[in-house]
């Protein structure tokens, strides 16, 4: 066994060249990979570059645009020197921990692709798998986000990555300190901060000045590229958020068989539904997202039907708001309770009905809530499977066939709906 662990914390010898070229058309990029050096057994300094790949097995290398700045269509995409996760410097990684592999960077850089869309408060995402497990903001500060996004889903943040926007306090340093967690990624830390997460020693800790300003990153598209099974490349230009404040949403509207048009959004629903938009374009599609009070309730993410994505969603949010009670009140999962309860304990078994009559009166966190769709609904059995746990906005693209019997689902519940009018699938 012990032996298998070692492929987890092996370093896999990097022989990728130190440059990489690429050609459009005559527009040359020329991106330099990036190396750290690095303390290694017994103290001295080690070239680095990745642990690894996806997996232990699978060589990897990072590299940062260094030259040239690409043109498509009269829109000139990000130029070099605004790197954030590929400009990493020996200096920014404050603790490497078991150094970082390919995972623990690309669920940053998710983090840097949603808070870029959340610059107006203080905000937080905690990444797994290049998904949110949770994501909020707040007027209250930091360790508020923090907290409301852990709060999501404590389950699946378990080994995630922490991404922040504004300076990292020691309220929000105590909380990540009392989970675990493979990485924390801010501009700044507070002092006494860095000493109270470095307890963590496999803690990778990242200091990146350019989180604290990233509103003119989202102002410009990149260049994404997609390899194929067969050795080809796809290309395309980088997602670029339409909805950059409430009045960007449209009203939902349908002209065929008959107009039909939804109520709008409260001014609370409608900032719920720009947040929750913006932490969308971070999650893998299909995509769902409820969201209440500027923090995620629950995510579905990655399921091949939209009715099924909702009711995913729906199952997590019950779930996890239950642990969430059951934690808090006993300090352990709601499964070892469930476990004790089904085992004839008594006291589990009185905590586990009282906790889930909570949950049940609460519909899972879910009343008052928002939900955003990443593609428009093919059906209103989405919708309607949504709105009888108490959902009272939507914001979905729209440009469906049956946007009338979505928006009349949607009038028979007393809620609201408005269009983006545009698409954020994330493949």
């Amino acid at each position: 066994m012990s032996s298998l662990k070692k492929m987890y914390t092996t370093l896999l010898k990097d022989e990728f060249p130190a440059t990489l070229s690429l050609d459009l058309g005559g527009q040359r990029l020329v991106f330099k990979k990036r190396l750290w050096n690095l303390p290694g057994e017994g103290g001295l300094l080690e070239e680095k570059g990745l642990r690894y790949g996806e997996n232990p097995d699978q060589p990897a290398a990072l590299y940062e645009l260094a030259e040239g700045n690409l043109e498509i269509g009269g829109v000139r995409l990000r130029a070099p020197n605004q790197g954030i996760v590929s400009a990493i410097s020996e200096a920014e990684m404050i603790q490497a921990g078991k150094h970082p592999g390919k995972t623990n960077l690309t669920d940053v850089d998710s983090g840097v692709n949603i808070l870029q869309s959340l610059t107006a408060k203080p905000a937080a995402a905690i990444l797994k798998h290049n998904n949110p497990c949770g994501a909020a903001w707040s007027d209250a500060g930091i360790a508020d986000a923090l907290e409301k996004a852990f709060w999501c889903d404590r389950i699946a943040a378990f080994g995630g990555a922490v991404v922040v926007n504004s300076s990292l306090d020691k309220a929000a340093a105590e909380l990540i300190s009392s989970s675990y967690f493979e990485v924390v990624a801010a501009p700044e830390f507070e002092s006494g901060v860095l000493d109270l997460l470095k307890k963590r020693k496999n803690l990778r800790i990242f200091r990146l000045p350019r989180l604290a300003d990233l509103s003119g990153l989202a102002q410009s598209p990149f260049l994404e590229i997609k390899s194929l099974v067969d050795g080809g490349l796809i290309l395309q230009q980088s997602f670029m958020n339409r909805i950059r404040k409430v009045e960007d949403f449209m009203p939902a509207e349908a002209t065929e068989p008959s107009k039909l048009t939804a109520n709008l959004p409260t001014p609370q629903q409608a900032e719920d539904l720009l947040f929750a938009w913006a932490v969308e374009s971070g999650v893998i599609s299909n995509s769902i997202i409820f969201a209440k009070n500027g923090a995620t309730v629950a995510i579905g993410a990655g399921e091949q039907d939209r009715v099924g994505c909702v009711e995913l969603a729906i199952y997590k949010a019950y779930t996890k708001y239950l642990d969430k009670l059951v934690f808090r009140a006993s300090g352990q999962s709601l499964y070892e309770v469930r476990l004790k309860a089904q085992g004839g304990d008594a006291a589990a078994q009185k905590l586990l009905a009282a906790m889930q009559a909570e949950t049940d009166s609460a519909k899972g966190g879910l009343l008052g809530s928002v939900m955003v769709s990443d593609g428009f609904f093919p059906f209103r059995d989405g919708v309607d499977a949504a709105l009888c746990h108490g959902i009272k906005a939507i914001a979905q693209p729209g440009g469906s066939l049956r946007d009338h019997e979505v928006i009349a689902a949607v009038n028979e519940n007393q809620a609201a709906m408005v269009f983006t009018g545009q698409r954020a699938f994330k493949h």
